[in-house]
């Protein structure tokens, strides 16, 4: 095997604590307890509005449901993302030309990474950030070089620290825009900074957006490659599950220039295969009649400040207000280190949390609390009080509150 499958672990010979791998979401269920780690939004009951419920069983009981659609994805469902792509990143894309879609966002941004990054090709990645932009480097045969981002710059790197790390094997710059798990929004004048860079450096760039809505605070969402000189070498990575809540149809895409969409195309059938067709049928609905976001949106800013309130001011911790999506990022290593505060949380508030060492060097010391998934924001307060009082308890236990 090569050196990123021998150290991967799957949970068979070994426990693994990383909620995506192996079958810890099922036996925490199992086991009664409140799963905040888990990027699902709304978990575990239906978050799927009636007309795209409809959709997906009028496809299956039609015929054109059971069948495949081309690996590069529906026409259809491509030109409804063309419209919605338009309206929310402003960018006029060609559907036919400039889109495929993918079996959700994780097999995209693998997809996108691959054809670029050959063995010792050196890949810059912020730290923290999603785990898959670094394991997908090395599965690659890349080399992850870690941009170290910190709470006192929210978060944005200054660019010289991409600038310091740069040498001859540099290839790629791998964006995770809105920042999971940090929630960072990234802003125009930093996203144009960092555009410069990869211009005059001539790397590529996967932008990773699957977060990319809801965001809060009137804060824009800027895709980097709606900026100069950024269109024609970059893959923008986007999904379907987060803010429209559709993570059972796993459908992705990728949006791209149609010189190097051409090779997406000629490799769908053999990297992808084909996305579900009653699912691309049901996510053409959702598409074509939006309103449910509206709902969802204001859902996940009431759930972000119900987990704000609760965690704001807890001794011995900190954290910056959520800008994006369903998560919280809050440093606790005053407390102990991840693991162990994510253990405590388990046995004190029956609350599964993230760990956050899986998402960097500079995660450890922190957690990351996904608040979108209890089914409802009144379940979601209770939980958040649990957790509230299990962190207070343990800053006493350390003594650092009174």
């Amino acid at each position: 095997m090569t050196p990123a499958f021998k150290k991967a672990e799957g949970g068979l010979f070994g426990e693994v604590g990383k909620a995506d791998v192996g079958d810890a979401v099922s036996a925490l269920k199992e086991n009664g307890i409140q799963l905040m780690s888990w990027a699902d939004p709304f978990y575990s009951g239906s978050s799927y509005p009636e007309h795209v419920i409809e959709a997906a069983v009028r496809s299956l009981r039609s015929g054109e449901g059971v069948h495949y659609t081309m690996p590069i994805g529906s026409p259809e469902l491509k030109r409804e993302l063309a419209k919605f792509i338009k309206e929310y990143d402003g960018l006029e894309v060609d559907p036919m030309r400039n889109l495929i879609v993918t079996p959700g966002s994780d097999s995209g941004l693998f997809f996108a990474m691959l054809p670029f990054i050959e063995k010792g090709d050196e890949v810059m990645v912020i730290d923290p950030s999603y785990p898959n932009n670094l394991q997908n480097a090395e599965i690659c045969g890349g080399v992850p070089v870690r941009i170290p981002s910190f709470a006192k710059d929210c978060y944005h790197p200054p660019i010289e620290e991409f600038e310091k790390r740069l040498s001859e094997k540099t290839k790629m710059v791998v964006l995770t825009n809105p920042n999971n798990p940090t929630t960072t929004v990234y802003r125009r004048e930093w996203l144009e900074g960092l555009a410069r860079f990869i211009v005059r450096n001539d790397l590529v760039c996967v932008a990773d957006q699957a977060f990319e809505f809801p965001v809060f605070d009137g804060l824009e969402m800027t895709a980097i490659a709606s900026l100069p000189g950024m269109w024609e070498r970059t893959l923008t990575v986007c999904s379907l599950s987060k803010g429209m809540g559709l993570s059972g149809f796993r459908v992705g895409y990728i949006i791209a220039d149609d010189r190097i969409m051409d090779k997406l195309h000629g490799t769908a059938v053999s990297v992808i295969g084909a996305t579900n067709s009653a699912a691309q049928a049901g996510a053409i609905a959702a598409l074509k009649n939006r309103e449910f976001l509206k709902a969802y949106a204001a859902e996940h800013l009431r759930r972000r400040d119900i987990a704000y309130e609760a965690l704001k001011d807890i001794p011995g911790t900190s954290l910056l207000k959520p800008e994006s999506g369903f998560l919280s990022w809050i440093d606790v290593s005053a407390l102990g280190s991840s693991d162990e505060v994510a253990a405590y949380l388990m046995n004190e508030a029956g609350a599964a949390v993230n760990s956050g060492a899986f998402y960097g060097e500079q995660g450890e010391g922190f957690l990351r609390i996904v608040h979108g998934t209890p089914g409802s924001s009144e379940e979601l307060r209770r939980v958040m009080q649990r957790i509230r009082a299990a962190l207070i308890k343990r800053a006493r236990e350390k003594g650092i509150a009174g």
